[in-house]
Order: C-alpha cells, then structure tokens, then sequence
C-alpha cells in the first residue's frame, strides 16, 4: 500500500484511557503528593505563639497541590496528607486538628480555582464570597466583641485582607500566567505572590475558629504584627524553591498533565 494515502474524513483525536482519576487527575498522583504533604508535615519552620506546636512546612506546598493537580484532587491530597501528619507528627498539628485539614483543604482547592476555567468561575465567586465572610467575622470577634483597636486588627490581619485583594485583583491571572511560563525566574515569582496570596486565605480561613476558641488579647496582638508576615513570606520562599522544582521536574519527563493543571 502506498504511504503516499491522503486519509478522508474529519481527523478525530485519539486518547489512551488510562487509569482511575478524580477530576481529570490520575489517583497516583494524588497519593503521591498526599504522602509528600506527610513527609513536610514533620519539618517545622516556626513556632505557634502560645501553644509551643510547631507550624509544618507542608503548608508551603498547599497552593502547590493545587496549582498541580487542580482543584478537587489538590484539596484531597493536601486533606489526606495533613490528615495523616496530624497522627504521625503531632508536634506541628496544631492546637485543633480539624482547623489545620480544614486550611490544608481550602488552600489548595482555593489555588486550583486560580485557572481561567469558564464553566468554574462560579467557584472563585463563591470563594471570595466565602473570604469576605470570614474576614467580617473576624473582625467582629476582635473589635466588636473583644474591643481590638480598629489600627491594631488592619496590622494584625493585614495577611488576610492583602490575600483576598491580591486573589480578587487581576494579580491572580498574573501568579497563574507567571506559574505557566516556560521561565523558571518567572515560576519562582508566580509561586511566591500565589502561595502568599493562598497561604493568606487559608490563614484567613483559620483564624476566626482559633480566634473564638482561644481569644488572645490585644500584648497578644501587637507580638503577632511584625511575626506573621515574616511567616508568610517564609511560606512564599520556600513553596518558590519546591515549587519551581516540582514544576521544572515534572516538565523535562514530560509527565501526562492532569485536566486541571496550571503549571
């Protein structure tokens, strides 16, 4: 037969089926990172003021999960992951386990809904719509109930309400472009303004629970302003340089991307 046929018909898109997937993401790769997100649990990088429990560096790869395995699978992997660590490394716990997976969950399922995915704008929406909410009951917790100067709780959370205008803005579109780039410069800065963006909503998600649970006074404030923004920007560093790895790695074996993914 000569090779030299011109096939007739519309060309159709042929696809291997592969394994078991959650939103479009193999299994494999959601246990695979789940048990990253273990291992890093055992790593604390600072210390909570009052409970002595160390904070795990697996919450700098939350966004991470999320930005590579989308948003359902991210949040089940990084919810798995914490969930296991809680057990096997409960020296960075934290004070309420539920609090911890629950930031774990929010966080990668908040950095997956970054994508420009039309049928799913509503989750970004209904996300911010969720930050807001939880921004206002932390700032009646504080200044309604407990009498916080209204200076003291704008420095105190400025984490939190920087993450929802940066998440709100345009500079999402920006992070996400930039995590796409084949510029591995540009990745490792989408990364950091994406996982300080991202780690300041999963703060923000936290926070009013631990806040009604533990209700530090105003000493207790003015220790944490200058703390916690270090804190973050020591999230954003190190989920750059894991993060930038990951992406570069997963890029040069040219590994099957999940549906999700916005690397």
């Amino acid at each position: 037969m000569s090779d030299t046929h011109i096939p007739e018909g519309k060309e159709r898109e042929v696809r291997a089926i592969g394994g078991a997937a959650i939103d479009g993401t193999p299994i494999a790769y959601i246990i695979v990172l789940a048990a990253v997100t273990t291992v890093l649990a055992f790593i604390p990088f600072s210390i909570t003021l009052g409970s002595g429990k160390g904070i795990p560096l697996s919450q700098s790869i939350y966004p991470l999960l999320g930005w590579v395995l989308g948003p359902l699978a991210g949040a089940l992997a990084s919810g798995i992951g914490t969930f296991i660590g809680i057990f096997l490394a409960p020296h960075t716990a934290g004070s309420v386990p539920a609090i911890a997976i629950w930031g774990a969950v929010i966080a990668s399922f908040a950095a997956g809904s970054m994508g420009t995915n039309r049928s799913r704008q509503f989750w970004f929406l209904a996300l911010t719509a969720l930050f807001g909410l939880e921004l206002t009951a932390y700032a009646y917790l504080a200044i309604a109930r407990n009498g916080i100067p209204i200076n003291t709780f704008i420095f105190g959370a400025f984490i939190d309400w920087s993450a929802i205008l940066l998440f709100l803005l345009p500079t999402r579109n920006l992070f996400t472009n930039l995590i796409s780039s084949n510029s591995l410069i540009k990745v490792a800065i989408g990364i950091f303004g994406g996982t300080w963006t991202i780690c300041g909503l999963a703060h923000l998600s936290q926070v009013p629970f631990t806040y009604y649970l533990f209700n530090w006074p105003e000493p207790i404030w003015n220790a944490l302003i200058p703390i916690i923004p270090v804190e973050n920007a020591m999230r954003g560093l190190s989920g750059a340089v894991i993060g930038t790895g990951v992406i570069s790695g997963l890029r040069a074996i040219n590994l099957v991307k999940p549906k999700e993914a916005i690397y």
